[in-house]
């Protein structure tokens, strides 16, 4: 929830254990710069981690809250932060022990203890909110809690990304004496022990200051952040940074909007701040669809789509075309559908996909967009896959776009044929990009189904702790996938933010971590 990708594979070690990592013991006691204000068109539709799993409410997660572990400014190993250390404690990486660091608290004096992280995790299982981050632990078993210092998590299944997962917004730890233990918080309040409190949660914006009582390693650089809502409309997030109204806009504007900052010379008031980024972009195909459920159909589609012509004329550079399921930078990477079905459009190969099928009038086809909820562009961009389709003379293809609401409730009951998912990973690691589309459970309600995959590709990857000893694993995955096509990879981003030229430290706030980093924003 980013140039290149300079990530590195993320678990090797993890097994011998983590120690305290660098950085300011109490960094909001540093704290006393000027208050930021930043804009962003995403919504935050959640402030309780027990339900939030989209990009803007891991960014509230992740500054309100804390986790055992954290990932530190441009890496992608997760590092001791509630905790004093973690590690396994078997070689099967089924036991995971963490120890707290003593006089913990939250944000209102609350003693954050061991109850606490167990309360968190039970209670997350325990809702299962359809919206929320619990079906990335089908592994956890149970929590136990030997002292008010120690919490032990014992896994039904092997699983060596586990310490990501629990560094990621997912292992917010909440005061267990003000939240439900099985139902959700719904009055727009939080209380974490993270650098910020929130002091305000609203429809136009949200209120965040420095809090006093956090431990941990970040360096406050700032008094407070006041967080704007615009709500998909990019016109007036871009208006807002022009009139300075706002110190940052991040998540919301267009391409366009971009590269003209980007082209206005250094007599700019603003600048354009990029980063790396792991965020993705496929076409997703319903396979018992009687049109997209057909193979020739899916290979022709992926046989004339044009990704760079994607990236020029719609994406004007900020992404990246993307050849497989797993991103560039991210250890385990190939180019499967690169070997597969090439770079260049062919109109004979994508004919005889379809001749192979039976099929030999043109293929009328409806591509699914929804027009915020994965980038201002999305439409344009779901209309250019369509005019490509149709200059094939192989397809009479339509563009419908749908509120994401009532999107995702038609994808659920199967009503499209094909449709844009977009991701933002939790944690960096290829298992962030297979196990919640193929594993069981998966979030792209496609009707794909592949043994192989599910039983024994994704479980064994899973459990190994040397993740550089997965790669041939998740070739084997990539390529299966290239050959079915449940999925067709489309893009992978850039990660920009946009600031007024007195505005320092948004380099720290953008990396494949996805972790936005609200303590590293100074304004002078």
């Amino acid at each position: 929830m980013r140039n290149q990708w300079p990530v590195l594979p993320i678990m090797a070690g993890l097994a011998s254990g983590l120690l305290t990592g660098c950085g300011t013991e109490n960094g909001a006691s540093g704290s006393g710069g000027s208050a930021v204000v930043m804009g962003m068109s995403d919504d935050v539709l959640a402030t309780d981690p027990a339900s939030g799993y989209d990009p803007g409410s891991w960014l509230l997660f992740n500054n309100v809250f804390q986790s055992l572990l954290s990932f530190p400014n441009g890496g992608t190993e997760p590092v001791p932060e509630l905790a004093e250390s973690c590690a396994f404690s078997d070689t099967r990486t089924k036991v995971y022990k963490c120890k707290l660091k003593d006089g913990l608290k939250f944000s209102n004096g609350d003693s954050l203890t061991s109850e606490d992280v167990k309360f968190s995790f039970d209670r997350m299982l325990k809702i299962n909110d359809d919206a929320g981050p619990a079906i990335m632990f089908p592994m956890l078993d149970k929590v136990e809690t030997p002292d008010e210092n120690t919490v032990v998590f014992r896994l039904n299944t092997p699983d060596a990304t586990f310490p990501s997962k629990i560094a990621s917004g997912a292992g917010s730890i909440v005061d267990h004496r003000q939240y439900d233990a099985g139902k959700l918080r719904e009055d727009g309040e939080a209380v974490g022990s993270g650098p910020y409190k929130l002091d305000s949660f609203g429809d136009s914006e949200a209120v965040f200051s420095v809090n006093e009582n956090y431990e941990g390693n970040a360096d406050v650089k700032n008094s407070g952040v006041t967080l704007k809502f615009f709500h998909g409309d990019q016109d007036e997030l871009k208006q807002a940074l022009t009139d300075d109204k706002i110190d940052i806009a991040y998540r919301g504007l267009t391409a366009s909007d971009i590269s003209d900052i980007e082209n206005a010379g250094t007599d700019a008031e603003v600048e354009v701040v990029d980063g790396t980024s792991a965020e993705v972009q496929h076409l997703v195909f319903n396979m018992d669809d009687p049109v997209t459920g057909k193979l020739g159909v899916r290979k022709a589609i992926a046989y004339l789509l044009d990704r760079d012509a994607l990236m020029a004329q719609v994406y004007q550079g900020t992404a990246t075309s993307l050849y497989s399921i797993i991103p560039a930078g991210i250890a385990g990477h190939n180019t499967a559908f690169f070997d597969t079905y090439g770079a260049r459009p062919s109109k004979a190969k994508a004919a005889a996909a379809l001749d192979a099928e039976g099929i030999t009038g043109k293929v009328k086809l409806t591509l699914w967009s929804t027009p915020t909820r994965y980038g201002p562009s999305t439409d344009q961009e779901l209309k250019a896959i369509a005019e490509q389709l149709n200059k094939s003379g192989l397809f009479d293809a339509d563009v419908e776009s749908v509120a994401y609401d009532q999107y995702e409730k038609d994808i659920a009951k199967g009503k499209y044929g094909v449709y844009v998912k977009g991701w933002v990973p939790d944690y960096p690691d290829a298992d962030n990009f297979t196990a919640p589309f193929f594993g069981k459970g998966n979030v792209l309600s496609n009707n794909y189904t592949n043994s192989m995959i599910t039983d024994t590709l994704i479980p064994r990857t899973a459990a190994q702790s040397d993740r550089s000893a997965t790669d041939d694993d998740y070739a084997r995955l990539q390529d299966t996938v290239a050959a079915e096509l449940p999925v067709l990879p489309l893009w992978q981003a850039k990660q920009y933010a946009v600031v007024r030229d007195n505005v320092y430290g948004l380099e720290y706030c953008l990396d494949a971590s996805t972790v936005f980093r609200f303590w590293e924003i100074s304004k002078g």
